[in-house]
């Protein structure tokens, strides 16, 4: 399956030994029939399991992106953070500068998402300013940010601009679907609405991006 696919998202949402050797495995055929891989490190800093799992695969795998949020991210490359099951409560610092120093120590592109988005390949770091704070009150979406990430890189050749694109494009629904939506219920179905709906011209007429 992996041979056939344009890109490979390893999320460790659902975690088992099973599981991990599972993603071992198909991080492997990734990187053998040259199909990028995206991590995504669910719940890292919450528990020593979580964490190590994703050291493993990061240790065994060639990942272009990791896309997590700021607490995540931090705990991998060993800056103290407070997370709160999935959930970054705070305490990295400077996002941005967490973004690049991640790229750096890891050789990978650095996806942080948050309230504004951070992606960086260690030399190019940008800001995506684009979402919308409902996006904050249903789960999953850091899960979808990832799926996004790895859809975008399946087009692209470049890792930090499908990260940053994917992250744009993400944002761009959000708003969309916050414009009729009453609540987080209609948000979430909005969302898949508004996901389905972008085109590359809204996304370029509308995308935030600017240099950090």
């Amino acid at each position: 399956m992996v041979a056939l696919a344009g890109a490979l998202v390893l999320n460790i949402g659902t975690l088992s030994e099973r599981w991990i050797e599972a993603m071992l495995l198909a991080g492997a055929a990734a990187n053998e029939h040259g199909v990028p891989v995206v991590l995504d490190p669910v719940g890292v800093g919450a528990t020593a399991y979580r964490t190590e799992a994703a050291k493993r695969i990061l240790d065994a795998v060639d990942v272009a992106v990791l896309r997590g949020n700021a607490g995540e991210v931090a705990t991998l490359v060993g800056v103290a953070a407070e997370v709160r099951g999935v959930e970054s409560i705070g305490g990295v610092g400077d996002p941005a500068e967490l973004a690049r120093e991640a790229a750096q120590a890891l050789g990978i592109v650095a996806s942080v998402t948050g309230a504004v988005d951070h992606v960086s390949d260690g030399e190019r770091a940008v800001a995506i300013a684009n979402g919308h704070e409902l996006l904050a009150t249903i789960t999953g979406t850091g899960c979808m940010a990832s799926a996004m990430t790895g859809c975008f890189l399946a087009g692209k050749d470049d890792p930090f601009e499908a990260a940053a694109e994917a992250l744009v494009a993400f944002g761009v629904a959000g708003e969309d679907a916050a414009v009729d939506a009453k609540g987080p219920g209609s948000f979430h179905v909005g969302l898949y609405d508004a996901l389905a709906a972008l085109d590359p011209a809204t996304l370029t007429a509308r995308g935030r991006v600017a240099a950090s």
